[in-house]
């Protein structure tokens, strides 16, 4: 069944890519906001399936969005899977106890970025 997903993500490429991964492998809807606080916006008006975020972005980094949509009633039930470079155990750790369900390490492949997506949303009970 088709998701709608919103990527959080800076770099014009990765959306992208992303983009249509996402699209042509799990027929799945993706919006985009290029920062932080554009996709606390979103997430709020938009209501999507899931959220795909980036650590690294400047001025609200993925922590710090993750800990701001896990506070707000209309977006806390939202799952999050981390999409980063930082690919370190500790990294890893402290997204999944800021609440996200998954993590995914950059590069990442696009031919099974929508079955890991689904995978990790099923595991969590979500999907």
């Amino acid at each position: 069944m088709p998701l709608r997903i919103l990527l959080i993500e800076d770099d014009p490429d990765i959306q992208k890519m992303v983009k249509l991964s996402l699209l042509y492998q799990g027929g799945h809807q993706v919006s985009v906001a290029s920062g932080g606080a554009e996709g606390l916006q979103k997430a709020a008006a938009e209501n999507p399936d899931l959220i795909l975020l980036d650590v690294m972005m400047p001025e609200m980094d993925g922590y710090e969005t993750i800990k701001a949509l896990k506070s707000q009633p209309g977006t806390r039930h939202i799952p999050v899977v981390f999409l980063s470079a930082r690919a370190q155990q500790a990294e890893i750790q402290k997204g999944r106890e800021l609440g996200a369900v998954g993590y995914l390490v950059k590069p990442f492949d696009p031919m099974s970025l929508a079955a890991q997506l689904e995978a990790i949303l099923s595991s969590s009970g979500q999907g």
